[in-house]
């Protein structure tokens, strides 16, 4: 039924059945809309594993469709939705497995309960009166044994002992029949085991052929993908924090490694420029050197000259000054001479 709907709408629309003023305010249902069910358009909605099971979940109440589906594994926004898709769906399969581990853990307890003596339960007022006739039976043939015995009547009493025995053996079962069908249902039932994947109860050392139909049977099969989906959802998410701590740590590196770069750079920058201002200072310290031994000696040669010169010049003025004529034509030219 569900294929000959899908070959209708893929032929004449999903709008075939409407009429006119309907389809005007129609829309056609896109992948991204909320009706459409997110699980089925990644891997597949839990609600159709468990068909006519114990675990059946009933009708999903999205829309399945796969014509969508595909439509969403051609899209572009595709790889950017998938992720937010899945952690949803692990998100709801981890809740059915953990529901179905809380009730093996709780059948394994069952399991695990030791026999333990149970009490006679209170019989019946039917069973009651058939004891009391037994009773009443077992009583009197035991008087006849005891009077057949004093007569010296051996197999006669024999007989009826044998007789006692069947009524003591019918008493005993009589009064412990209950008993004994809670203990054989317990001995039974520790023969159970459970299926660690599904939470199924099984006959341990059961027959090949119902172990096989346990396994590919549909509870186990479904129960399984939801655990392999978990798993492999967990590795890749495990993975991908794992490459993005690799990521993080080789930016870091890099960053390192470029800040050391950059301060190796910083230093012979630093140090190039000491250097060429020392180169400078050198320069200007022989400069400076080179200009004060040049003054000095020019100092030096200009003392020498002039002192050369100026002690021509003055021998030249202490020999004029020390001629009788000039100095006394001078002063007698000048004033005439005091005497004192």
């Amino acid at each position: 039924m569900d294929a000959q709907r899908a070959l209708l709408d893929e032929l004449m629309g999903t709008a075939r059945n409407l009429t006119e003023e309907e389809k005007k305010g129609y829309r056609e249902i896109r992948w991204d809309d909320k009706e459409v069910c997110t699980f089925y358009m990644v891997r597949f909605c839990p609600h159709d594993l468990f068909v006519n099971t114990r675990s059946d979940l009933g009708p999903c109440p999205r829309v399945h469709d796969q014509k969508l589906k595909e439509s969403f594994e051609k899209s572009p926004r595709h790889d950017v939705y998938v992720p937010k898709f899945e952690a949803e769906l692990a998100q709801f399969c981890e809740k059915l497995v953990t529901d179905l581990d809380r009730r093996v853990r709780r059948g394994r307890e069952r399991l695990a309960q030791e026999v333990e003596p149970v009490p006679p339960a209170p019989l019946s007022a039917e069973k009651s009166e058939q004891l009391s006739v037994l009773e009443e039976k077992i009583k009197n043939l035991l008087e006849q044994v005891e009077t057949l015995g004093e007569a010296g009547k051996v197999d006669e009493a024999e007989a009826l002992m044998r007789k006692v025995e069947a009524l003591n053996a019918e008493k005993i079962t009589l009064t412990q029949q209950p008993q004994n069908d809670k203990l054989l249902m317990l001995a039974q039932e520790k023969k159970m085991a459970l299926c660690d994947v599904c939470g199924s109860f099984l006959v341990a050392n059961d027959a090949a052929e119902r172990t096989q139909s346990h396994v590919t049977g549909k509870q186990h099969i479904g129960y399984g993908m939801v655990r392999d989906f978990i798993s492999e959802f967990k590795e890749a998410k495990e993975k991908a924090r794992e490459e993005e701590k690799l990521a993080r740590e080789k930016e870091v590196e890099e960053r390192k490694k470029q800040r050391e770069k950059e301060y190796e750079s910083r230093r012979r920058s630093d140090s190039g420029d000491r250097d060429r201002y020392r180169e400078r200072d050198l320069d200007h310290e022989r400069s400076r050197k080179w200009n004060g031994r040049g003054s000095r000696d020019g100092e030096r040669d200009w003392k020498y000259k002039n002192g050369r010169d100026g002690g021509r010049d003055r021998c030249q003025n202490r020999s004029r000054s020390r001629s009788p004529g000039r100095h006394s034509h001078r002063r007698s030219s000048r004033s005439p001479v005091r005497r004192y």
